[in-house]
């Protein structure tokens, strides 16, 4: 059984190849945002056309991306959201909830810092964590029923 992974969320550190290389030799298929930053913001205004406004460059770009981030949600038995020490990512919790209102299974990854701010979000995890490492072990057992050693 190939298990489909879409890693969202926070961009600016290795998580999600931490998690990709924890699951080494198991059959798992990640796909997630594109995560060059510059190619993110400007996707919209490159393909659409120059806005003169700030406001409708990010426009643009967030129903671009939104296309993509859609259909790797829909598409994934699992979601794995991370959200980061150092930036708000509004659209992770978008996208923990879209995956949430789907049905999808979730796992939530924070640091303790982000504890309450995301209750809400974390209720409607089956899992919540603060290592990428543990996503990794998670999606191992769900494959093969084994627990680390």
């Amino acid at each position: 059984m190939t298990l489909k992974v879409y890693l969202s969320g926070e961009i600016h550190t290795d998580w999600r190849a931490q998690i990709i290389e924890g699951c080494a030799g198991l059959d798992v298929r990640f796909d997630a945002p594109v995560t060059d930053h510059g190619a993110s913001d400007d996707c919209g205004v490159t393909i659409l056309g120059a806005e003169e406004q700030k406001y409708w460059h990010d426009h643009k770009g967030a129903m671009v991306n939104a296309i993509r981030t859609r259909k790797g949600i829909a598409d994934a038995d699992v979601v794995v959201v991370r959200f980061g020490e150092k930036y708000k990512q509004w659209n992770a919790a978008f996208d923990a909830g879209f995956a949430a209102a789907l049905g999808k299974s979730l796992i939530v990854v924070h640091g303790a810092d982000h504890q309450h701010a995301l209750k809400e979000v974390d209720a409607a995890a089956l899992a919540v964590t603060d290592d990428p490492a543990k996503v990794s072990e998670i999606l191992r057992y769900v494959l093969t029923g084994q627990l680390p050693s």
